[in-house]
């Protein structure tokens, strides 16, 4: 029986057998408590019906989790010098495939066609930091078909990711996610959980993906140009932030009036307005551009 290696002493024992080095480019650390893997397992509310993509698998800690709990578990891992030790921890498993490969280079819509059917999958993920939002919105902006995304990240990019309007952790990436889904903090984890120890705490996030979308929207990437260019220059008003924006080619006065017809006062800033007064302004000047 292969040991669970949410046990840091079985951890341990695979790193040292293996003479794994942690490699700092791939922003590796590996959870070592229990508690937390079975709560990441239950608010993801995963079934024996599920296919889960889990990203960055690390030794397969949480991997062995998710194979007893799901139907299927596709492990996708950059790092080479895992692939050995994957296919040890994991040998008991026929329920899981290991792939070696850059996340960020994976079709993964024609991944859920072959292994799915096309139908929803669960991403599950303990993110190294420095790509998290690429990542997360690489998956919500790639159309994959997705039930939810629970993952790992850096407590603050959690607390941004559940901002909302007036709050300092407000901004682009709040908007972007709240666009795609629901967040739902489910809990933080303290760097004591890691081997080895990050510098920063940590928190799971479960983002539930919305079945219909939450705000009307003509123009998407208008949408997502004019959310930028209001937190760009977060001190400056949201009409000098979109004036400003190499990405908006509307002239001042037209934004102004656009604004003015939605009674948003020309001093307001972008942290004050809410998703669906980002949505209604987006419609407004996507309107006005095609007159």
């Amino acid at each position: 029986m292969m040991a669970t290696l949410g046990d840091p002493r079985n951890t341990i024992e695979v790193l040292n057998k293996y003479n794994f080095v942690f490699q700092k480019k791939f922003g590796q650390n590996f959870l070592i408590d229990t508690s937390v893997l079975e709560k990441i397992i239950r608010s993801s509310e995963i079934t024996k019906e599920d296919f889960v993509l889990e990203i960055g698998p690390g030794i397969g800690t949480m991997t062995q989790y998710l194979a007893e709990n799901s139907r299927q578990v596709m492990a996708v891992e950059i790092d080479k010098t895992l692939i050995p030790i994957l296919k040890d921890t994991l040998s008991e498993y026929d329920n899981v495939s290991i792939l070696n490969q850059d996340i960020l280079k994976v079709d993964i819509k024609q991944l859920v066609e072959e292994k799915n059917q096309g139908r929803p999958i669960k991403v599950v993920a303990n993110l190294p930091y420095y790509i998290t939002t690429p990542i997360i919105m690489g998956l919500f902006e790639s159309k994959v078909p997705i039930d939810s995304i629970t993952v790992m990240v850096q407590k603050e990019v959690a607390q941004r990711m559940q901002s909302g309007p007036g709050t300092k952790d407000y901004g682009a990436l709040s908007l972007a996610v709240q666009f795609y889904s629901s967040p739902y903090i489910v809990a933080n984890v303290p760097p004591n959980c890691f081997i080895p120890r990050p510098k920063v705490g940590s928190a799971v996030i479960r983002l539930k993906k919305h079945i219909e979308p939450v705000v009307q929207v003509e123009d998407e990437k208008l949408l997502f140009k004019i959310i930028r260019a209001s937190f760009n220059q977060r001190r400056k008003t949201l009409i000098n932030g979109l004036n400003n924006s190499p990405e908006i080619t509307m002239e001042k006065n037209q934004i102004m009036e656009c604004m003015k017809e939605l009674g948003l006062s020309e001093n307001i800033r972008g942290e004050a307005l809410t998703l669906e007064e980002f949505a209604k302004l987006s419609n407004r000047m996507s309107n006005k551009q095609n007159i």
